[in-house]
């Protein structure tokens, strides 16, 4: 297992352009199954998380093609759905989440699925039912199969109705979706969700021939239809990533500048990093964070402190909140973090602690930040990544400590962001793999 070794207290500098989006990634690889022809994605991460689900689709029967580093041509003219019930991808698919988004295709397009126990971040309890529901409303007969230690889905035809979802679900949505499209008259979806990445998604179906309507809103229409065609897309930078920059810059006092950062699909991300007192400028579609010695958090204007909180887009994304978390410990002011969605988020701030940070865990949804102002250096400690958002949190804490700090189980950090060590270290930043 490898470690990440960190000398912190350097200022870097220099340009870093973003992944591909990890979690757009996940959707329009699982969308390849809806067609014989041919698809070709590109701005692929290379991370595990996305590497693992390329291998998935490979082992049912699509032919995988790589024709540049992030680039690839997909076609789905082979695949065996009774592959989905054996324990070689119920092994390979339990480490993975994303791997629940194949369900819909395989739906949609061969009238069964199997749902393996999914992978993923140890980040609380992440719910199947919005999933499951979608797909009973289309038609489907749910069961669990004991013998298969898996979920299965059946259905003799799938039709399109009316559903109200119990929660605006990301994966759920995009799930549900691509089953739809392949139902006999209309489906309608409200209560969707609406982010950047599923509008993404459903152009990409628009294209390929689907019938979508409502795009960028919380009530989807979909028109079925017979067949798909092939297609070529490519990725979002991924907006987490930017963030997470964003909030480098910020810790290590640091100018750096972030490139192609497709600034008109990042919502109110950049609003949350000027509330820290983060000062930045665009360009284009650049995103230029001078050096800062310090910044300084607003307050409401009854004086009142500042919440970040997670909320459905247009609101912040919950992936983004350890990140803000960290910043926030060395800002002049103090933060109320309010994490939502998952209740075992916020777990890794015993770690800052022992860095020296200000922090109270007032319960597993909510922290208080007392920001040092840079008066007292976080110090750098052995501690390890419990998962991919928090890792790169910790990553950030670590670039900015004072001393060296290692920082274990880093496969977390590897699942979400690609060759990050590589890319820290041509921004002056000292780093090492071990």
């Amino acid at each position: 297992m490898s470690v990440f070794e960190v000398i912190g207290g350097n200022k870097l500098s220099g340009e870093i352009t973003p992944q591909g989006a990890k979690n757009e990634a996940l959707q329009i690889l699982s969308a390849v199954v809806l067609t014989d022809e041919p698809v070709t994605i590109s701005n692929i991460p290379d991370i595990l998380d996305v590497n693992l689900l390329i291998e998935l689709l490979a082992d049912i029967g699509v032919k995988v093609e790589k024709l540049q580093a992030d680039t690839y041509r997909f076609q789905a003219d082979g695949i065996d759905p009774d592959y989905l019930s054996t324990e070689a991808f119920r092994k390979k698919s339990g480490r993975l989440r994303g791997s629940v988004m194949l369900a819909g295709p395989m739906l949609a397009r061969f009238s069964r699925a199997y749902i393996p126990k999914p992978g993923g971040d140890k980040i609380g309890r992440r719910r199947l039912d919005t999933h499951i529901i979608g797909f009973q409303k289309l038609g489907a007969i749910y069961d669990y199969d004991d013998t298969i230690s898996c979920f299965t889905l059946k259905a003799a035809s799938i039709k399109g109705t009316y559903m109200l979802l119990d929660e605006p679900s990301v994966t759920g949505t995009a799930n549900i979706v691509m089953a739809a499209v392949f139902a006999e008259g209309i489906t309608t979806i409200y209560n969707a969700a609406c982010e950047p990445y599923l509008q993404q998604l459903c152009n990409m179906l628009n294209r390929m021939g689907a019938k979508i309507s409502g795009i960028g809103s919380n009530l989807l229409t979909i028109e079925g239809v017979t067949k798909l065609g092939g297609t070529e897309h490519r990725l979002l930078p991924d907006m987490i990533e930017i963030g997470s920059f964003i909030g480098l810059a910020a810790m290590t006092q640091s100018a750096i500048t972030i490139k192609n950062a497709e600034v008109a699909h990042l919502g109110i991300i950049p609003e949350k990093f000027l509330q820290l007192g983060i000062q930045f400028s665009i360009q284009n579609d650049d995103i230029h964070i001078p050096a800062q010695e310090t910044y300084t958090v607003q307050t409401y204007l009854d004086g009142g402190i500042l919440t970040i909180y997670d909320h459905p887009w247009p609101g912040f994304t919950p992936d983004l909140l350890s990140i803000v978390l960290v910043v926030a410990t060395q800002a002049i002011g103090s933060v109320l973090i309010h994490q939502k969605m998952f209740e075992s988020r916020l777990f890794f701030t015993d770690k800052l602690i022992d860095m020296g940070a200000q922090i109270i865990l007032c319960d597993p949804h909510r922290a208080t930040v007392i920001g040092l102002g840079r008066k007292t250096n976080l110090r750098g400690i052995t501690m390890s990544s419990p998962d991919i958002r928090a890792g790169q949190a910790l990553l950030i804490a670590a670039l900015s400590a004072e001393g060296k700090s290692t920082i274990q189980n880093i496969e977390q950090i590897d699942r979400g962001y690609q060759f990050i060590d590589k890319r820290l270290q041509q921004l002056g930043a000292d780093i090492q793999r071990i």
